[in-house]
């Protein structure tokens, strides 16, 4: 992302945002104490305000999740790479990982669980072609008419569709869909097992799950100590997260529900790690989303400190990036007739 500004305004406006975070020491207890607590109803309602604020979209574009960095990148400084280019390499890399060729489903049926405003389900729609469909889900009205609105400009909107839907309990019937996509959603998911049981619920036999999420380390044999429990409680609360699980919890949740193949799972901290502090970085280098705004200021300020301890946490290994990506069985012919005859009979 590129500055209008002049330099001069740039080197003010930069002076004025580092001395807010540096400030942060003196406000320490302010900023510790989490403003955006998990209850229900909070996730809706905040997505519902980032939305309406405009800032996220302004900053991060269509894509409310971390980029992808390959290590050339990394070596060469992050702040090089474009922020929204990132994300647009992410999702490419999400495709692969999920072992998902645009080729060979072009006439797919997709479900983009906890969409945001529908970034990535208008970058699959186009991906995948026009006689693809993706539905993407979200607990926030005001993302799904934003999501609608993008779809109509960049000429998605016959393949593409937006709902409030809660995750948990989907409308959905069974084995609906060719390709299951989430990404960063599940940190928000109060009942982890339902979340992996619906998703495995509405993926047709032969079909694509792929999911990223924030996730913590394993205790094992290395509990957590008093500060990793801080830091912990610090971020999900922040963010209006109930809690987080690790790579290996989330894969038990997924082998237990019986109808998956192998899971292959990943850790991706060292290829999204640099978001965080990008994230602050294109704020700082732009400033016009937030510096004569008041209320977004604040705002503003605080997402700058949870962004950084996101990174201190990821980069301690408090914190892991989980991947995950299976496929459904297919269940023997016989076993598909006796589920049909005991269908009809009973």
């Amino acid at each position: 992302m590129s500055s209008v500004l002049p330099k001069a305004a740039v080197k003010v406006a930069t002076i004025a945002a580092g001395a807010a975070l540096a400030g942060t020491a003196g406000v320490k207890l302010i900023l510790d104490k989490p403003s955006r607590t998990y209850a229900e109803g909070s996730v809706g309602d905040e997505y519902d305000a980032w939305t309406s604020e405009g800032i996220l979209e302004y900053y991060w574009g269509e894509h409310i999740h971390l980029g992808y960095y390959t290590p050339e990148e990394m070596k060469a400084g992050y702040k090089k790479k474009d922020f929204i280019q990132a994300k647009y390499d992410f999702i490419d890399k999400m495709m692969e990982f999920g072992d998902i060729n645009p080729a060979q489903f072009k006439n797919a049926n997709v479900l983009d669980v906890g969409c945001g405003f529908g970034g990535t389900s208008r970058y699959l729609a186009k991906a995948l072609g026009p006689s693809s469909h993706v539905t993407g889900i979200t607990l926030s009205p005001n993302q799904v008419k934003r999501g609608t609105e993008l779809a109509v400009e960049q000429g998605v909107a016959d393949n593409t569709k937006f709902m409030v839907m809660d995750a948990l309990k989907m409308d959905f019937p069974d084995n609906s869909f060719d390709i299951v996509w989430a990404c960063e959603s599940g940190e928000h998911m109060p009942d982890k097992k339902a979340y992996i049981e619906q998703m495995m619920r509405v993926l047709k036999p032969g079909g694509k799950f792929v999911m990223a999420c924030w996730s913590q380390r394993e205790e094992g044999d290395q509990p957590f100590t008093k500060r990793d429990k801080r830091d912990l409680q610090y971020l999900y609360e922040e963010w209006s997260h109930p809690y987080f699980v690790s790579i290996n919890y989330f894969k038990k949740l997924i082998d237990d529900t019986g109808v998956m193949g192998e899971v292959k799972t990943a850790n991706w901290v060292d290829e999204t790690i640099a978001s965080w502090r990008h994230s602050v970085w294109v704020g700082i280098f732009d400033p016009r989303g937030w510096i004569f705004k008041p209320k977004q200021y604040y705002k503003c300020v605080r997402d700058a400190y949870c962004l950084e301890r996101m990174h201190r946490a990821f980069k301690r290994g408090l914190m892991e990036y989980g991947m995950w990506a299976a496929t459904k069985k297919v269940p023997p012919p016989a076993a598909a007739e006796s589920r049909e005859e005991s269908s009809a009979s009973s």
